[in-house]
């Protein structure tokens, strides 16, 4: 079976057919949100503290890193963002154990993403653009990391899934080039919004079965793509997220800091039997108690993963 295995300095994580979905957390990335972006332009990593912490207390296994930031003093990214990228991904890794996603599209960000960054990290990404590929293929290769790959090209993003699945092996056939095997491809098959396009949640799971199938990777998103434009969003989200975990998808880039997609994944890990006797099920029912009880689900994840955590759920439950 297809394993992917990315690691921290001391915690190993494997993306895989017959693994648990790995939730990559998603919020430590300043695109759309302009106060995180006003922090780090100042040097206030505050936001990122934070949000590291409560997304791994939240059941995040991976941590997505992005330095995106256009500084008002210099529009210049390929200045200011490697060593912003350096800064935060030191600065991450020195909080949490968890492996991280270094997520840029400057060459030099992720460079130094690499350069920083301790034990085995997910590089998001590399397109089927050429020049894309000649740029992070070489750097997968010299840093032995696996990669996501996004399912467009020098012609920009298909509406026909068969135009991405093909765009998807061209670039697991290039990485071979490089010496890169379909196991370290992570494919990103690109989610449209189910608002814009009916088919959209279809178009993927059939898109995941056929490269699970036919090229043997596996597959990531960005999971509230699909909910894009729509009202009460998380829903959709949740919904959604268990179809593709069916079909076969292995992981997902998403904010792991809401109950109702959370409560999602951890049910379909079971269902999946990716979770040996409903351990993690029942872990993660004392959180549900906790946030019935009055707490948020950021406190009530972060109570349980202490070592004293999870008693107050245990007594509700009983009583």
């Amino acid at each position: 079976m297809t394993r992917t295995v990315l690691e921290s300095k001391s915690k190993t994580v494997v993306i895989g057919f017959d693994e648990p979905f790995c939730v990559i957390g998603e919020r430590i990335n300043p695109t759309g949100r302009k106060k995180l972006a006003a922090e780090l332009e100042a040097g206030d990593f505050s936001t990122v503290e934070k949000d590291a912490l409560e997304q791994v207390a939240c059941g995040a296994m991976v941590l997505d890193v992005n330095a995106g930031v256009v500084y008002n003093s210099n529009p210049n990214p390929n200045e200011t963002e490697p060593p912003l990228m350096r800064k935060m991904i030191e600065l991450v890794q020195g909080l949490v154990d968890v492996p991280l996603c270094i997520d840029s599209s400057v060459p030099g960000a992720l460079e130094a993403g690499l350069a920083a960054c301790e034990g085995r990290p997910l590089l998001n990404s590399v397109t089927g653009e050429e020049e894309r590929l000649e740029l992070v293929l070489p750097l997968v290769k010299k840093y032995n990391v696996p990669v996501v790959a996004i399912s467009n090209d020098d012609t920009g993003i298909s509406m026909d899934p068969e135009v991405r699945f093909a765009v998807a092996k061209k670039i697991v056939e290039r990485a071979a080039d490089f010496g890169i095997p379909a196991h370290d491809i992570v494919v990103d098959p690109l989610v449209m919004p189910v608002g814009a396009l009916a088919s959209a949640g279809q178009q993927v799971f059939t898109l995941v079965r056929r490269l699970r199938e036919e090229l043997g990777v596996n597959t990531t998103c960005g999971a509230s793509n699909i909910s894009f434009g729509m009202p009460h969003r998380h829903g959709i989200n949740a919904a959604f997220l268990p179809m593709a975990i069916g079909a076969g998808m292995t992981s997902a880039i998403m904010n792991p800091v809401r109950k109702v997609e959370m409560e999602a994944i951890r049910a379909a890990n079971f269902l999946m039997n990716h979770d040996a006797n409903g351990a993690e099920w029942i872990r993660f029912s004392r959180v549900v108690d906790a946030v019935e009880a009055g707490q948020s689900f950021a406190e009530a994840s972060a109570a349980a993963a202490a070592p004293t955590g999870g008693r107050t759920g245990r007594r509700r439950a009983r009583g």
